[in-house]
């Protein structure tokens, strides 16, 4: 009796040590506005140094396919929003900074948290509170009453303490504000998931183009970030979680003077990455990300399972934990999908899915019909669809580590 005794306190012991080593997961993204990737790369930056010294750096691309169904102007609030909800535009619904109507059936990476982990907590800082009430549509029933727990925003509006001048100082000022109700918040209540929006390098980019005070204000930026970092090294260095960090901005400038934005120039499109996070996958090293590669990694690091409707329209790849596929391709060729695809990894096999329906832009279940299963390493099908005529076409290629989508538009005015 004596030895099950001990047996039984050696398997306690075992199991409290081992929920011990499993580390609380916490994410904090950064959106810095405005900036191209080459402004990053020539300057002498040395937070956003020591964060890539132990992490990692990527150029990254917005703007979705360019000429294509998924051509997204390279504007604030939609670069934002494609970051989110990992899609474009051709499903979130937010083509300017407006933001009139959102299709919230496409889940932020917020409302995802929250669906499947009610008790974690959530945090937005940012000059504006269209981030909050708008994109990610707090306590609105169309997303499903999403509460934000923790808000520090819309200093816009407070023109006492943030008076407004010409030269947009105020918007510095409002920065410095956001960054310390970040860093304070973090520090003391470490929300699981948050979002740190700073407005003012693009306001220097709009008056100034390249120019010293853009420089100058992507400097001021690079001092907030380390006190955001610091501040995760913090907790991490504290208490038993591990943080993961990601600053990115949202579109590039125009090539000519870099006082403009929204067009499909490569400079305008031009974006980039800096993480703490140095394990990335193969995927960044083949192939430039894009913005909306962000919320399916952040998924994955806090381990978030999608639902597969939602999975299967998420337009982004992971970067964070093995994937399967990439570089999908597909053609419509006299009846039939010319799909080809690049592997990363030889595992498995890849079930090509069609659906000729939009349902899910409605809220509802697109009804899908597999067309045939392949090993990966063929790395390309051809398959007939005179079984379901139409001139709309979702595929989705379903491998073991990832899913991918495309749309076949054969009608432009078929969305």
């Amino acid at each position: 009796m004596m030895m099950y005794k001990k047996l039984f306190t050696l398997s306690l012991i075992f199991l409290s040590l081992t929920a011990w080593a499993q580390k609380t997961k916490k994410t904090v993204f950064v959106i810095a506005d405005g900036i191209s990737a080459d402004v990053i790369e020539r300057l002498a930056l040395p937070n956003m140094g020591r964060i890539i010294k132990t992490g990692s750096y990527t150029r990254m691309t917005v703007g979705g396919e360019k000429g294509g169904y998924s051509q997204t102007p390279t504007v604030s609030a939609v670069g934002y929003n494609s970051l989110l909800t990992g899609t474009w535009v051709n499903k979130h619904n937010v083509p300017d900074n407006a933001i009139k109507a959102p299709n919230y059936n496409y889940p932020t990476i917020f409302r995802l948290l929250k669906d499947q982990y009610p008790q974690k907590k959530t945090a937005i800082f940012s000059s504006w509170t269209d981030n909050r009430t708008k994109l990610l549509g707090h306590q609105l029933a169309a997303t499903g009453n999403l509460e934000v727990d923790y808000s520090f925003d819309g200093y816009e509006l407070d023109t006492i303490k943030f008076k407004q001048d010409k030269g947009r100082d105020f918007m510095h000022r409002i920065d410095v504000q956001v960054t310390a109700d970040a860093v304070a918040t973090i520090k003391n209540n470490a929300p699981d998931l948050s979002w740190v929006y700073l407005e003012y390098t693009d306001d220097m980019g709009h008056m100034y183009g390249d120019s010293p005070q853009f420089e100058e204000a992507v400097k001021k930026l690079d001092l907030q970030l380390g006190k955001i970092y610091d501040a995760i090294a913090y907790r991490e260095q504290k208490f038993n979680e591990e943080w993961l960090f990601v600053v990115t901005t949202d579109h590039g400038r125009s090539e000519a003077d870099g006082k403009g934005h929204g067009g499909h120039s490569p400079r305008q499109r031009s974006t980039w990455m800096i993480s703490n996070y140095a394990g990335l996958n193969s995927y960044p090293t083949y192939y430039t990300p894009t913005v909306v590669d962000i919320m399916p990694s952040i998924a994955r690091f806090m381990n978030i399972t999608i639902p597969k409707p939602q999975l299967w329209e998420i337009d982004g790849t992971a970067f964070i934990g093995p994937v399967s596929i990439a570089d999908v391709t597909v053609n419509y060729v006299n009846g039939n999908a010319d799909i080809s695809w690049k592997n990363l990894d030889n595992k498995g096999t890849v079930k090509v899915w069609v659906s000729t329906t939009n349902k899910v832009k409605e809220g509802a279940k697109d009804e899908y019909m597999l067309l045939t299963e392949v090993p990966v390493t063929t790395k390309h099908a051809f398959v007939k669809l005179d079984k379901y005529p139409s001139l709309f076409y979702k595929i989705v290629l379903e491998a073991q580590f990832n899913a991918t989508n495309k749309w076949m538009v054969l009608n432009p005015k078929v969305k």
